[in-house]
């Protein structure tokens, strides 16, 4: 081979080395910000998401888990809303104002009836303490506030329908409810907690009853359009919801805390009066007490709900 060929062929590997370098520093580069690029739309995928909460134990798990950090740790962007009154609740629900809140089976078999998709996630652990006035128990017809349509009804009817004569009296704003008993226009009324002890530092007394199948009907439910966009932000929110139940099973002064943080005009002598649950990990109730709440809600609305078991709850969420 002469000189010059070899000299040319030696510039021609030295440019194809180059070229390659170049290629592979290219490649790497697209490579990287196509990987920043998948994750910044990662991020984008997880919509924000609101939630409505009442001013109840049950509450804490989802208030403590905004607290820790555990929603953003999970990329999460979550805001929660405190209603004190069930109406409020239910309109911002059906204007979509809130992708989902607490509320109870009851209210989820009669919405889905009446047309409004929404299912239950989870159960949560609310605890319903009866308020009376002194010397209610003894007699013999009563008068007792509750909601209608509402886990206070069907709660009252399980504890108190076989040992008195009910006249139900509809009050569902909760403060109203209270200041009823406290005036005696009423005998009774139930609450959730934390606001029975809130009563009861008004001198009413304060009894607890077990539910009768040690489920509280109590549930957080999503709007089915929630549910259709958002399932994955749902999916994480239930993650953050068990860490959170958790860390309070470990130490459950960390629920008495967040409430008292959190809860609207709570009187800080009822920290340690307050009636706290055991609370339990993302959990849906069988069939068949699902079935028994739309009966006993039929037979309250006066008519045949068109809904079954399975169309009121989204099982996907529970973990195996």
């Amino acid at each position: 081979m002469k000189k010059g060929q070899k000299g040319h062929n030696k510039v021609l590997l030295i440019f194809s080395i180059v070229v390659v370098l170049l290629l592979s520093v290219l490649t790497a580069g697209c490579g990287s910000d196509a990987a920043d690029e998948e994750n910044s739309l990662s991020k984008e995928e997880l919509p924000p998401l609101k939630v409505g909460l009442m001013p109840a134990v049950d509450s804490a798990p989802a208030l403590l888990a905004e607290k820790n950090g555990y929603f953003e740790e999970l990329g999460l962007d979550v805001e929660l809303q405190i209603f004190n009154n069930p109406q409020d609740r239910q309109s911002a629900l059906q204007t979509h104002n809130i992708d989902g809140t607490i509320t109870d089976l009851i209210a989820v078999a009669v919405n889905l009836d009446g047309g409004f998709d929404i299912k239950a996630t989870t159960t949560t652990n609310g605890v319903f303490p009866v308020l009376m006035k002194e010397g209610a128990e003894q007699k013999k017809e009563i008068k007792v506030g509750m909601m209608e349509v509402s886990v206070t009804n069907f709660l009252i009817d399980e504890w108190l329908g076989d040992d008195y004569i009910i006249e139900k009296v509809y009050i569902n704003d909760i403060p109203a409810r209270l200041a009823a008993i406290v005036s005696g226009e009423l005998d009774m009324g139930l609450f959730p907690e934390p606001m029975a002890s809130m009563g009861e530092l008004s001198g009413l007394i304060k009894r607890n009853y077990e539910p009768e199948d040690g489920i509280c009907p109590d549930v957080l439910v999503f709007t089915g359009k929630a549910l259709s966009e958002k399932e994955n932000a749902i999916e994480l929110f239930h993650e953050a919801y068990n860490k959170a139940v958790d860390e309070i099973n470990e130490n459950p002064q960390l629920a008495r805390d967040i409430l008292m943080e959190k809860m609207p005009n709570l009187n800080p002598e009822i920290k340690d009066k307050m009636m706290l649950p055991e609370y339990t990990k993302v959990f849906l109730p069988e069939n068949g007490y699902i079935e028994k709440i739309i009966q006993w809600t039929s037979e309250v609305m006066q008519k045949e709900l068109q809904v079954s078991a399975d169309d009121l709850v989204e099982r996907k969420f529970i973990e195996e």
